[in-house]
């Protein structure tokens, strides 16, 4: 019997090659699984449009599944399971932006294998012309990383050097984002483990650098940013330079936002942003087209704003869809829609951007009309504001709702705190909103405290009182 990876090399060889490297990589680097997942969604795309010779209007993924879907080529179904892996795959590039911790992406490389598996048998007929063979799936395992480390070591393999760097680079983001959350939670200071994996990570690249353009366009990076303990920002600026002029997309992208805002090696100068961001947009690189919607909309120049902007969001770039669902909202550059706006709100929600996640469950709770109404999703959008974005109005806005019972429940040591902690934070304009809800919350809990016999109750209420009586920074 055929197992997994001989089934999808009988649907196609070169989509097999793609499948077998996403599967392999799942357990030790699964950042580079995901984005063989989405490299296989691309290609699977030429292939359901090769049979009638379909032209596809644009290299965006997204672009290419709903032109598939318009013409009829895929059913509902198969559409929203090659958007499916588009997301995963655009998690996979940059996981520390969705908050991801090392077992939640090994987790969604995981199900991304066997969701695309699933893709596969559904299609196998339509494509292979024959019927779906029996076949067994074997197990995810580690060679591939050990593997890949022999040859970063033994061999000295840049490409092999560059993953490995890569994958030590994934972990020091998502370490680090868990060490900042963990510190605003904390007063004795928390375990620096993201230190050592960048300073690991910064080695691999310099020793790829010089043979491997991707590896040299993450060592600019990692000495502006200090990897191996202190920064070397021109230097860093130069490798960069030189990446993006052999072609690399990110180096390009990177050098085009240097351009628009200015560096240490180059002035602000919006004709040669806007040549490195279209070359880094043309090879669908999301922040580019992001960045490159941001410098037309500086630019007054609505309509073309709008369209990198709408490209970025749709190739799942969450900043994007957040700033397409205001223009949305405001019809710049477009015709208004406030439908579709609450439709990309959503969508950067979803994806962990904390200004749209704030935008959703401020609407849940107080909007009757607003897409979607779900008390416990706008309480779970507020607590992930509060811990990644730090934000005050979230503390302010959960703070309200736990008070009044808005969320099902009245939970006031929590709104105590939170309020407490808003009023830490707060500036001039939040402090004066702060301040008559922390007397109304004072008022509120010495009322209840002056009726109420239940001992549980009384607790609870002494220890929220205490923290509103415990003097502020």
């Amino acid at each position: 019997m055929l197992n997994d990876i001989e089934f999808v090399n009988l649907f196609s060889a070169e989509l097999g090659e793609d499948y077998r490297k996403a599967k392999s990589y799942v357990k030790d680097v699964p950042t580079q699984a995901l984005l063989h997942v989405r490299s296989f969604s691309h290609k699977l795309t030429s292939l359901l449009a090769e049979p009638k010779q379909i032209r596809f209007e644009s290299p965006n993924l997204y672009d290419r599944i709903e032109q598939l879907n318009q013409r009829r080529l895929i059913d509902v179904k198969t559409t929203r399971a090659l958007h499916k892996l588009r997301a995963d795959g655009n998690r996979g590039a940059h996981p520390e932006k969705y908050h991801l911790t090392p077992e939640q992406l090994q987790q969604l490389s995981e199900r991304s294998i066997k969701q695309l598996l699933a893709l596969v048998e559904s299609l196998f007929k339509l494509v292979a012309k024959q019927e779906k063979p029996e076949y067994y799936f074997e197990d995810f395992d580690s060679l591939a990383g050990r593997d890949l480390c022999y040859r970063a070591v033994m061999e000295r393999d840049p490409e092999s050097q560059y993953l490995v760097g890569m994958s030590l680079k994934t972990r020091a983001l998502m370490q680090r984002e868990q060490e900042l959350a963990l510190q605003e939670s904390r007063e004795e200071a928390v375990e620096e483990r993201s230190a050592a994996s960048f300073k690991q990570a910064s080695y691999w690249f310099a020793q790829a650098a010089v043979k491997d353009l991707n590896a040299l366009f993450e060592h600019g990076v990692s000495l502006i940013h200090g990897y191996s303990g202190e920064a070397d920002v021109s230097t860093g600026e130069l490798a960069i330079a030189k990446a993006a002029d052999a072609g690399v997309a990110n180096a390009m992208a990177l050098l085009g936002y240097f351009y628009m805002v200015g560096s240490e090696q180059f002035n602000a100068d919006m004709l040669q942003a806007e040549k490195y961001l279209t070359q880094a947009a043309k090879l669908e690189q999301s922040e580019a087209m992001a960045n490159l919607g941001v410098l037309y909309y500086q630019q007054s120049n609505l309509p073309a704003a709008y369209k990198f902007i709408h490209r970025a969001a749709q190739a799942g770039y969450p900043h994007a869809q957040y700033h397409l669902a205001l223009m949305l909202a405001r019809g710049e550059g477009c015709k208004q829609d406030t439908v579709m706006s609450e439709y990309w709100m959503a969508e950067a929600a979803e994806q962990g951007q904390v200004d749209a996640m704030l935008s959703r469950a401020q609407s849940m709770l107080h909007d009757d009309s607003a897409l979607g109404h779900d008390f416990s999703q706008a309480e779970s959008y507020l607590r992930e504001v509060i811990k990644y974005g730090h934000s005050v109005p979230a503390m302010i806005e959960l703070s309200i709702a736990l008070a009044d019972g808005i969320l099902g429940r009245i939970d006031v040591v929590s709104a105590a705190a939170l309020l407490k902690m808003a009023r830490e934070r707060g500036n001039e304009q939040e402090l004066a909103v702060i301040l008559p809800l922390w007397d109304s919350l004072a008022q509120q809990i010495d009322a209840v405290l002056a009726v109420t016999q239940s001992e549980q109750e009384r607790l609870s209420l002494n220890k929220a009182a205490e923290l509103l009586s415990e003097p502020t920074q």
